[in-house]
């Protein structure tokens, strides 16, 4: 897979080759994520939110075969119409997409991937994936954290989504020598809520030292990204007693029907939104908004070298 396979939008390009700040942003939570026309909305939103703190948003996604760094509107339309029709691809999806000609939305992996093809060094998202509650038998690990250990991007986030074992997923990033850093914030953010009770790698209070962390990993030859954990403000997140429980139940349900595999997260996010009455889709698209914003930030102090 080379460049070319890969599709630049042109205010994407041009903000490139100037040396401008670019945010990258996946496409899953369009087609994955939230329901038609909150989806749309909300990714029209985030992109506005990267361009008013002063960088340009690549929205990332596989159409008919082709990697788009850089979305146009009538693209977003149609991965947020179509839904879960969607393909929703990850690093072994797209060789198989880009070969048959077929139409993706891009997980935290395969848009990492894509990024880094268009030589964006930033990306914006709502939660990483990671390790799953149970993995010890079921060995369900996220290609996300694999990428975060080989592709040179770093991670915008609110921690890795709350569904998931985020001690085990900390010593996974650990083992595999990727950062972690909480950003303004000595503890690991977990999604939904500002805490976890888990410690990060350093704690960070400025877009200029996160740059300053990238320049170092990169030039000292040290490959893959870095995960910057962003906590959701307190005052829009779900309490954690809340949260806790609407994801017991949600795996519960999950266990019940049989969910595995890609569909897992998809429908634990969707139950755990319908277990907390709608709260939760509001904190996600609040968090996702902080993390563009904080991203355009980043990019900006990297653009600047």
């Amino acid at each position: 897979m080379t460049a070319y396979h890969l599709d630049v939008h042109p205010q994407v390009a041009d903000a490139l080759a100037q040396g401008r700040p670019v945010v990258a942003l996946e496409s899953t939570i369009i087609s994955h994520g939230m329901p038609w026309p909150q989806n749309v909305e909300t990714a029209l939103g985030v992109e506005a939110v990267v361009r008013e703190a002063g960088a340009v948003p690549a929205t990332i996604a596989v159409i008919d075969g082709r990697l788009q760094a850089g979305l146009s509107q009538a693209q977003i339309e149609q991965l947020g119409r179509a839904g879960e029709a969607v393909t929703k691809a990850s690093r072994r999806d797209l060789p198989v997409l880009v070969a048959q000609g077929r139409t993706g939305a891009t997980t935290v992996a395969a848009t990492m991937i894509i990024a880094a093809l268009a030589g964006i060094r930033v990306f914006a998202t709502g939660g990483i994936g990671g390790v799953h509650r149970g993995a010890a038998t079921t060995m369900d690990i996220s290609a996300d954290l694999q990428e975060l250990a080989r592709t040179d991007v770093a991670v915008v986030c609110a921690g890795a989504k709350s569904i998931l074992d985020l001690g085990l997923t900390l010593e996974y990033l650990e083992t595999h020598g990727v950062p972690v850093i909480g950003y303004g914030t000595d503890e690991l953010p977990a999604f939904f809520t500002p805490h976890s009770g888990l410690g990060v790698d350093v704690r960070l209070d400025s877009p200029a030292e996160v740059a300053a962390v990238m320049r170092a990993k990169w030039a000292l030859g040290l490959g893959g990204g870095l995960v910057v954990a962003n906590p959701i403000a307190a005052d829009l997140a779900v309490p954690r007693e809340q949260i806790d429980a609407a994801i017991a139940q949600a795996l519960a349900d999950a266990q019940a029907q049989g969910v595995a595999g890609k569909a897992i997260t998809p429908f634990l996010l969707q139950r755990v939104n319908e277990l907390t009455g709608g709260r939760s889709l509001s904190t996600n698209i609040a968090l996702i908004r902080a993390n563009a914003a904080l991203a355009a930030r980043i990019a900006a102090a990297w653009a600047a070298g």
